[in-house]
């Protein structure tokens, strides 16, 4: 498998760079991906919202008025769920969202949604991403020279504290580090942009 590598001015340099096939030739399991992202997304969440039954709610223990002669309608507590100030009926409590996803399922999930990428075209490989400020204009050109329109997830090789600010300000673009990409970022966004230490690093890790 062969793909073009670009410049960060969207010109083609002519050199294809061999891609992998047991990392972006395989077959896309919609299925795994999916369980895996919504595992990721489950991982995420802190589960710590709480709210107090009425057994927990202080107050209420006198009966508020007597249960005949009054004409309103029978109560026991001002402390029930029809009582302002009163508890929640199956109140929400702390719980553990985790769900456990081996490391065998994350690999083949990621490079399924890689193979995805490519299969789709939506696989773009520069030869490097340098910028000599970080500022959001040069990310913005470059994303405009590359005709990237929609969500992109940008690659890189190693931590760029520049590529990572001049990036912060752009709806929709998502920068990683070659070994912190997921399954999530890769299914949430259309396009891949990637340079060429970072698809070696894919390689190296996932082949």
């Amino acid at each position: 498998m062969k793909i073009d590598v670009f410049d960060m001015n969207g010109k083609n340099l002519n050199k294809p760079m061999e891609l992998n096939e047991a990392v972006f030739g395989q077959e896309y399991n919609e299925s795994l991906v999916h369980q895996v992202v919504v595992a990721q997304l489950a991982n995420k969440r802190q589960g710590t919202k709480s709210t107090l039954t009425r057994t927990e709610v202080s107050g209420g223990g006198k009966k508020p008025w007597r249960q005949k002669g009054t004409g309103r309608a029978r109560q026991g507590s001002i402390r029930a769920p029809q009582w302002t100030g009163g508890g929640v009926v199956f109140a929400p409590k702390p719980r553990d969202f985790a769900q456990k996803i081996n490391k065998k399922m994350k690999i083949a999930a990621t490079i399924s949604a890689l193979s995805a990428k490519v299969a789709d075209s939506n696989l773009i490989v520069v030869n490097d991403i340098k910028l000599e400020e970080a500022k959001t204009k040069l990310v913005a050109n470059m994303l405009k020279s590359l005709n990237v329109e929609s969500s992109v997830l940008v690659v890189v090789a190693n931590d760029d504290a520049a590529v990572l600010r001049a990036s912060a300000n752009i709806p929709n673009v998502t920068v990683v580090n070659a070994d912190l990409v997921n399954v999530y970022d890769l299914a949430a966004n259309v396009k891949l942009i990637a340079t060429v230490d970072a698809i070696k690093k894919l390689e190296e890790v996932y082949a």
